[in-house]
């Protein structure tokens, strides 16, 4: 399908893999992994909301967000922001204990299909996932190695981005390959630069 939506800036078609803000981790009696997990903590509230600001900047038109209460809570706000609905999606819910990497992919990526479908026509789009899920997303369309650990090094448990943290996805309309960067976080944090190679 050829898009056909383009920004004042003369950006194409943009689906955000964004991770929730921070939950209460103490709760140790609530698994992490399965509905509903535990809340936002308030520092979670505000990084969403700080969120929300980043993606009514960038013109999202739809939110769409994992069914666990720390992910659907932060999409609620993040959306807030744009006076949008949030549309609740199995398939980006968190990785569960017994779950590989191409589980995660076979549920995952039939969303993400369907919601590019949808941004190329409609606009930018943000799907309020986990840092689980957004990682092997970004593995499975081929986002350098290199690139994604150069993040995954500086945030808590080795995610490719802190909560309320956010990935833009673009396609090449040249070559047709997929382009990722983290767009947005509420902490401080390191571009990647490549190595420079003298000859």
């Amino acid at each position: 399908m050829i898009s056909n939506w383009v920004n004042s800036d003369g950006i194409g078609p943009t689906v955000y893999l964004a991770r929730h803000g921070t939950p209460d981790w103490n709760m140790r009696e609530i698994r992490y992994d399965i509905p509903p997990g535990p809340p936002l903590v308030p520092q979670g509230e505000t990084e969403a909301g700080k969120l929300g600001e980043f993606l009514r900047d960038q013109g999202i038109c739809k939110v769409y967000a994992s069914p666990l209460v720390r992910a659907h809570r932060t999409a609620e706000i993040a959306a807030a922001h744009s006076k949008l609905p949030v549309t609740v999606l199995e398939g980006v819910a968190e990785m569960r204990r017994d779950e590989s990497d191409e589980q995660v992919y076979q549920r995952f990526n039939p969303v993400f299909e369907r919601v590019w479908a949808e941004a190329q026509t409609h606009g930018p789009i943000v799907i309020v996932s986990h840092g689980g899920p957004v990682r092997v997303m970004l593995d499975r369309l081929g986002i350098q190695t290199d690139f994604v650990w150069h993040y995954r090094r500086q945030f808590d448990s080795q995610n490719p981005l802190p909560p309320a943290g956010a990935w833009a996805v673009t396609r090449s309309p040249e070559l047709g390959l997929w382009e990722a960067k983290l767009v947005f976080a509420p902490v401080p944090f390191t571009d990647y630069l490549p190595a420079v190679q003298y000859v």
